[in-house]
């Protein structure tokens, strides 16, 4: 798991800072404006898409039962026919499902937008159906490079898919100037395409590579192994397509604050999807296989017990030092052309809010991989339906007091209930106590942050961050926060003794063998 989640690791570092680059482009060319407002609406649909299938439901229904097809192979002796057999006539039927609703998607654009931001002024409203209509065939796209992941991922090979978003956004960073200089804000709409078709077609062509090649294949819906598949994606999807609705209720509320409050929470969740990309959805993309392949319930709770510890030995630091620094970061990264100082102060307000979701992102997501293998669709949905509900009541409750930092600490809050009642239907479906996080491992990790927070907090009092400073000057002073806390941290967990360092080994150097 642990070798697993490195090569994602490795390969999701350059896709996201690659989409960090993204914005900032993004950020120069539009500031915090209405016409961003429209444009990140709009993509908020198409990127849907991506965390509905490429991290959700396709995932969770095709991994596990594909996973045990490769075994039963193996045990066999029949090697992975049947396996890639079952992924083409997954294919076929999801080709014919994602047009369907990608056209749906199209003509209800008015509708959506309708619903995604009532608050919007006419001008702003037709701005963002038209993106919208655009941009929908980003779904057909990413549902196909989602299967592929999928596949890729459940034969042992993570870091091509880890690295095909980086493709998406090299594409749309290259061809962005051209196309919004000629079609304005329209134009960032035709790189998204662009970057969707670049993500397919970079994980398909290694999957031909390794003989993998994914072509429709003519379903046959007597076979059992595809019928289960089919049966486990329709209350996936129904239970993440409800999680989708945070987003939605993000910025359906903060239409009605003050202009450019959408752009300020898309760009603070741009900088948080950097650690949660890297090291969350690695770790949770990762242990996938692994716990569809448990046969014991004491091996599933070893697993998912490892997995969650390892997610939060990482997150952890990385939380408590983006809090520390979320000004002067996005200032380093944002503050240039119109994105001006009242942008920066409301970003990083919402920034330093987000991050303290991140422990609990990383739990929530990592004990929602552990439902799907058990092949829970009623628990999942439930866990999902509560995460949803605390979002909902608590942005509605904060907003106000709070502008667009309480909409950003909302989903902290309610992601981090969310994981704990996913573990309450874990242990009653093992019958097992989890027993995930023995007090000495708190006390020792604890000691850590401790020792960790204690020295920036001094880097932050002897050389404070000076706004005015060159661009390398304030690079280096971002880069030394970052180096100091880490070192810290390492130093404070190697001489605790954490079994995650000897993980970290043992993985670096089976993967040098391998």
């Amino acid at each position: 798991m642990v070798r697993h989640a490195l090569s994602m690791m490795a390969g999701t570092c350059v896709s996201r800072v690659l989409g960090l680059a993204r914005e900032v482009m993004t950020a120069a060319f539009f500031g915090a404006s209405g016409q961003l407002d429209a444009f990140n609406v709009a993509y908020t649909l198409a990127n849907t898409a991506r965390q509905l299938v490429a991290e959700g439901a396709l995932s969770a229904a095709f991994v596990p039962v594909f996973s045990r097809a490769l075994e039963t192979g193996r045990v066999l002796g029949t090697g992975h026919a049947r396996a890639l057999s079952l992924a083409r006539q997954a294919m076929s039927v999801l080709i014919a499902a994602s047009s369907g609703v990608t056209l749906l998607g199209m003509l209800g654009a008015p509708l959506l937008t309708l619903v995604m931001a009532p608050g919007f002024d006419a001008e702003t409203s037709l701005l963002t159906t038209n993106l919208t209509r655009w941009m929908f065939p980003f779904l057909f796209l990413i549902s196909l490079a989602a299967l592929a992941m999928g596949t890729l991922n459940s034969l042992g090979s993570f870091f091509v898919p880890a690295l095909a978003p980086a493709f998406s956004n090299l594409i749309f960073i290259v061809s962005a100037p051209f196309f919004v200089r000629r079609f304005g804000i329209l134009g960032l709409a035709f790189s998204v395409l662009a970057g969707g078709f670049a993500h397919f077609a970079s994980q398909w062509l290694w999957g031909r590579r390794i003989g993998a090649a994914l072509f429709p294949e003519r379903p046959d819906f007597s076979d059992p192994d595809l019928r289960r598949m089919m049966a486990l994606f329709l209350p996936y999807a129904a239970g993440l397509s409800l999680n989708q609705v945070n987003p939605v209720v993000s910025r359906m509320l903060a239409s009605f604050l003050e202009e450019g409050s959408i752009s300020v929470l898309n760009y603070a969740n741009r900088v948080i999807q950097l650690p949660l990309g890297l090291f969350v959805i690695a770790v949770s993309q990762a242990v996938l296989p692994q716990l569809s392949r448990a046969e014991r319930p004491e091996d599933f709770t070893a697993v998912i017990g490892d997995a969650l510890r390892f997610a939060l030995f990482i997150v952890l630091p990385t939380a408590c030092g983006l809090i520390f620094t979320s000004g002067a970061f996005v200032h380093l990264i944002f503050v240039r052309g119109a994105f001006g100082e009242s942008a920066w102060r409301a970003t990083s307000w919402a920034l330093g809010l987000s991050a303290l979701g991140l422990p609990g992102m990383a739990c929530s997501t990592v004990v929602m991989r552990g439902l799907y293998a058990l092949s829970m669709p009623r628990a999942a949905f439930m866990t999902t339906l509560f995460s949803v509900s605390c979002t909902a009541v608590l942005s509605f409750l904060l907003m106000f007091p709070m502008g667009c930092g309480g909409l950003a600490l909302a989903p902290s809050v309610a992601f981090s209930l969310s994981g704990l009642l996913g573990l309450f239907y874990i242990r009653r479906k093992t019958g097992r106590p989890l027993r995930i996080f023995p007090p000495a491992w708190i006390f020792r990790v604890a000691l850590a942050l401790a020792s960790m927070l204690a020295v920036l907090s001094l880097y932050l009092r002897l050389t404070p961050y000076v706004p005015s400073a060159s661009l390398s000057a304030r690079a280096a002073w971002c880069m030394g926060a970052a180096v100091l806390g880490a070192l810290v941290y390492a130093a404070a967990t190697l001489a605790c003794g954490f079994d995650e360092w000897r993980w970290i080994k043992d993985a670096v150097a089976r993967k040098r063998k391998k």
